[in-house]
């Protein structure tokens, strides 16, 4: 078992660039089985559930190999089009691959998915989507049975926007007949990013960053046989390390961000009192001289502010001065950390799907476990505004989404430690 070891204290001081988005590449990576080629993805960050991927990739038959931070992918070797559960469970958007496998094999066989439980997160509307476009789905012992003679383009509109649901279906769509128009989409960056992936690999789509995507069908076997993409820097990673620098109450530049990807969270610091000096790719906060809790913060779809970046940010405003007002619209089961918080010392109340977090002078250090991923992050947050030594087990939660943290906490002036 292994733990991250953080005794609080230090404000953090320096630069750090942010690793690429979790969230964009592995969509990508599934994307990335349209093509009877290669792919080859730069700035993919060394993540538990990118390691998943891979094993997947490979056990469809394709090469996967990763040096530092490229992943090299050929498809043109794919045999299989089934995931076994092992490997369902490792990850939850693992049904992400359910798109590309049925658009390219005509038949796909998978599991459930796994992942952070963090309530439900039904896979209705991927299920519903592919239907649309003409396959048939059998569930038979927790398995999905998909097959399909030839997709067809339609229009789908999403009862909810489902950035999975957006992704599978843009995926699909990309070897479908004719033209499939998806309403209520979602607009998170990283859909923009699975575009211009596609976009590289011959396919027409537009629309990412509305509400309403159009994708050109193609003959996959004409697509573009070598492709080269750049991964977009991780905004929720970003998120996480502008709360770090505010419960320090430390000065931090973090470069390789896209700042009007992050716009929400800005704003959120700044209503802190945390001062902010926004470049063309990099952001420094300083908040040395301490914050306040902001207005309160309703979780929401892109360009609203994310629910991944609201567990770190929750960490960040457990001393400010004040009463932070948290509502969560997307997780039902986003605050499985909070008792741990208050392990602690966090003065934390629950009334349903909101959270009052009132401001305390001073947090002690703890044993800790990670919930889930970003409950992880936000405990690794509240460690360094803690007086004394936490210590946090479960880091298999933490390696899902954040590369190289301890490095980075170290490169801060954090005093920080992995122990395995």
């Amino acid at each position: 078992m292994s733990i991250l070891r953080i005794t609080g204290g230090k404000r953090l001081s320096g630069e750090i660039h942010i690793h690429g988005a979790k969230n964009s590449v592995l969509p990508i990576m599934a994307a990335s089985l349209l093509s009877s080629g290669e792919t080859i993805i730069h700035n993919c960050p060394s993540l538990s559930d990118v390691d998943a991927a891979m094993k997947i990739l490979r056990h469809l038959g394709c090469v996967a190999e990763k040096k530092d931070d490229t992943v090299y992918i050929n498809s043109s070797t794919m045999t299989n089009c089934q995931i076994p559960d092992g490997l369902m469970r490792e990850m939850r958007s693992s049904v992400i691959f359910l798109g590309a496998i049925l658009a390219r094999a005509g038949r796909a066989v998978l599991s459930m998915p796994g992942g952070c439980e963090l309530g439900p997160r039904p896979i209705d509307l991927h299920i519903a989507a592919m239907r649309s476009m003409g396959a048939e789905i059998e569930e038979h012992g927790g398995n999905l049975i998909c097959s399909a003679s030839g997709l067809r383009g339609c229009r789908i509109d999403l009862t909810l926007p489902s950035v999975g649901a957006t992704e599978n279906s843009m995926i699909a769509a990309a070897g479908c007949q004719g033209t499939t128009v998806i309403t209520n989409a979602a607009r998170e960056p990283e859909i923009r990013d699975l575009q211009d992936y596609l976009r590289e690999l011959g396919v027409p789509v537009s629309g990412a960053g509305t509400s309403i995507i159009t994708v050109e069908g193609i003959d996959l076997s004409k697509s573009v046989k070598r492709v080269e993409h750049r991964i977009i820097p991780d905004r929720i990673v970003a998120a996480t390390f502008l709360s770090a620098a505010a419960a320090s109450m430390g000065k931090v530049d973090i470069l390789g961000i896209i700042p009007e990807d992050i716009s929400s969270i800005l704003n959120v610091f700044t209503d802190m009192g945390c001062s902010l000096n926004v470049g063309k790719d990099w952001v420094t906060i300083d908040a040395q001289g301490g914050f306040r809790a902001p207005k309160p913060v309703v979780t929401r779809p892109y360009p609203g502010f994310p629910t991944d970046a609201q567990p770190p940010l929750m960490a960040a405003c457990l001393k400010a001065d004040g009463t932070t007002v948290l509502v969560e619209t997307i997780f039902e089961n986003r605050y499985r950390h909070v008792p741990e918080l208050r392990r602690m010392g966090a003065d934390i109340r629950i009334d349903g799907r909101v959270a009052m977090v009132s401001g305390v002078n001073k947090l002690h250090g703890a044993l800790v476990a990670a919930t889930d991923l970003r409950g992880g992050a936000a405990l690794a947050v509240a460690a360094l505004a803690a007086d004394g030594t936490t210590e946090i087990s479960e880091l298999k939660h933490i390696d899902r989404g954040y590369d190289g943290l301890v490095e980075s906490l170290r490169a801060l002036n954090a005093d920080a430690e992995r122990i395995d």
